[in-house]
């Protein structure tokens, strides 16, 4: 029999208002304490084998070695992570948002949580299996570098993108990337990708404010993009390779007409600074 993890390391309660930060309700459980300075932070929901295959691999590779590791929940159901299997995984810390909202929502509490814990950087991947996870020590490195935001990109030198369906392909070159880029003033290649990274010092500047309830679906992500080159922040694109499975369904949470419709709303709302905390804005 497998030795269950007693979750004798206690995660500290941090009073997130206290801080004016407005946080979903979570629920913590930890398996060990900090030991990194930076945290790599991986949201799911209902991922299954794909997530249990991820955090085997990072954990096999020493991937994260720089980091620990902390994975946020939007509310599973499929059984996938059981305590056992992440604390023998090397896993940190299992988040599970129990209040409102997407993955927006989850990110604060990910963020929340993880700053709040005293790491410098952030990095969030995607527990769905499709992102290279071998290229996690050079966002660890380029936030050692003093980089605030690291994007992972499959469309420059040494990256590479595998079975991207095509509509998502033209979507993410002709109207995603150049609408982040022109808000954020800085040419970017693949801004719907969640494989990147954050300074503590762009997320906890008072021009940034990502713990705002206007942050429910997919509007953090955009947002975060467009704001760091806006602030001046130093941004760079990390070359990653983004693998879609040849025969299986498309592995993603963003489908339909609305989902789409969404996503073009939020980048008005980027562009036109709608996002923008109100202290901040002209």
């Amino acid at each position: 029999m497998s030795e269950q993890p007693n979750n004798t390391h206690a995660a500290r309660t941090h009073d997130y208002a206290a801080r004016g930060w407005i946080v979903p309700a979570m629920t913590v459980e930890t398996f060990a304490p900090k030991q990194q300075r930076h945290a790599l932070i991986i949201p799911v929901i209902n991922e299954g084998e794909r997530i249990r295959r991820q955090i085997a691999q990072i954990a096999e590779g020493q991937h994260a070695r720089h980091c620990d590791i902390i994975i946020v929940d939007g509310g599973s159901t499929d059984g996938s992570l059981a305590p056992e299997v992440l604390h023998a995984a090397g896993v940190r810390t299992l988040l599970t948002k129990t209040g409102p909202g997407k993955l927006s929502a989850q990110l604060r509490c990910a963020y929340a949580y993880a700053l709040a814990e005293g790491y410098e950087g952030l990095i969030t991947i995607d527990g769905n299996g499709k992102d290279s996870v071998e290229t996690i020590p050079a966002f660890n490195a380029a936030l050692d570098a003093g980089v605030d935001y690291a994007q992972a990109s499959r469309f420059i030198a040494g990256g590479k993108g595998v079975n991207t369906p095509a509509l998502r392909l033209i979507a993410i070159r002709a109207i995603h990337a150049p609408v982040l880029s022109l808000a954020g003033r800085r040419w970017l290649t693949d801004t719907t990708q969640g494989y990147r990274a954050y300074s503590a010092r762009y997320m906890l500047d008072p021009c940034v404010q990502p713990f705002r309830d206007i942050f429910v679906r997919y509007e953090l992500l955009a947002y975060l993009t467009a704001r760091a080159g806006q602030l001046g922040y130093r941004v760079l694109e990390i070359p990653t390779t983004r693998a879609y499975p040849a025969n299986e369904p498309v592995p993603t949470k963003i489908g339909g007409l609305k989902a789409y419709s969404d996503l073009m709303s939020v980048l008005w709302k980027t562009l036109s600074g709608a996002f923008d905390p109100p202290s901040t804005r002209p």
